[in-house]
């Protein structure tokens, strides 16, 4: 009688799981007819790392512009000033700069601290920082490749260990890592950035599925990765894509536009342009030989740097 019983449940529980993953199916399906609404970022408190310039600026501004109180960290003070001042000059007067070296864990916390006196608990995390040496492996130093690790992965723990514990006492909130579509594929060039770019993309995945399984579901915290393709930063010199367009070749400030479009409408994943993350995808479904004969012929290399 015990075995039919529990053969019973797991039949249901079984049906119900089936039931679970068509309606998910459906509503996947409909938000690419019905785009999902955008929700207001007005009187939020965002917090833009990397602000100085590229697309940490242009979402500083983007925000600002919406309406949030937007504060910007970034190494160098000069530069972050300017972003403000240009927030300033639109008529948006709630911005605010405060020199961060996000690789350091203890000058993260003691500013966070000061944000939270000066300007208030903040609502929306936005980890840009980034940079990356454009070289083959066995020509970066010892000190370059810790320097990308730091910026571009273990920024994110101090981060988040600084903010999230705010986010969850009030179970709200929303974190956005800016990842790459390099995430998916290790490109020539990219031994040191892909790899940092990957781990961002799994340490959102965990940190999100962390924070449900301990709120056993109840976690009202929004995690958004974003993969970013080709954006006209500077950072690297790309001369040998052989159609740019469908790249993207975006400027940071339509990638940041896209990438507040993905904030605000509570998107888990998403690429610029939104088209790259079901072909990246496929990467996982489709024989390595035939995924990287397509690659191959797209002609897609960063130069190296002298």
């Amino acid at each position: 009688m015990k075995k039919l019983y529990d053969g019973m449940l797991l039949l249901a529980e079984i049906l119900f799981l089936i039931l679970k993953v068509l309606y998910f199916f459906c509503e996947s399906v409909f938000t690419i007819f019905i785009p999902t609404t955008r929700k207001s970022v007005a009187g939020e408190v965002v917090l833009i790392t990397g602000a100085g310039h590229g697309i940490g600026k242009e979402l500083a501004i983007g925000y600002a512009s919406l309406g949030a109180t937007v504060v910007c960290w970034d190494m160098n003070e000069e530069t972050n000033k300017q972003t403000v001042n240009e927030i300033k000059m639109i008529g948006k007067n709630t911005a605010y700069a405060y020199q961060c070296d996000v690789t350091n864990r203890k000058e993260v916390f003691k500013v966070a601290e000061k944000v939270r006196k000066e300007v208030g608990d903040v609502t929306i995390l936005v980890n840009n920082a980034g940079t990356l040496f454009v070289k083959k492996l066995l020509d970066q130093s010892a000190d370059e490749i810790r320097r990308v690790i730091d910026v571009n992965l273990i920024s994110h723990y101090w981060m988040l260990q600084a903010f999230l514990p705010n986010m969850i006492e009030k179970n709200d909130g929303h974190v956005v890592a800016i990842s790459s579509v390099t995430a998916f594929v290790g490109a020539t060039h990219g031994t040191v950035y892909c790899p940092t770019k990957s781990a961002v993309k799994a340490l959102m995945e965990a940190i999100n599925n962390e924070l449900r399984t301990y709120s056993k579901g109840k976690s009202s915290i929004k995690f958004t990765t974003v993969y970013p393709s080709l954006v006209h930063t500077g950072l690297a010199k790309w001369t040998n894509i052989r159609f740019p367009s469908m790249l993207g070749g975006l400027s940071p400030q339509k990638a940041a536009s896209l990438i507040i479009d993905a904030q605000r409408q509570n998107f888990k994943e998403r690429s610029i342009p939104s088209y790259w993350l079901p072909i990246l995808q496929l990467k996982s479904i489709l024989p390595n030989k035939i995924f990287w004969c397509l690659y191959n012929s797209l002609g897609i290399c960063a130069d190296a740097e002298d």
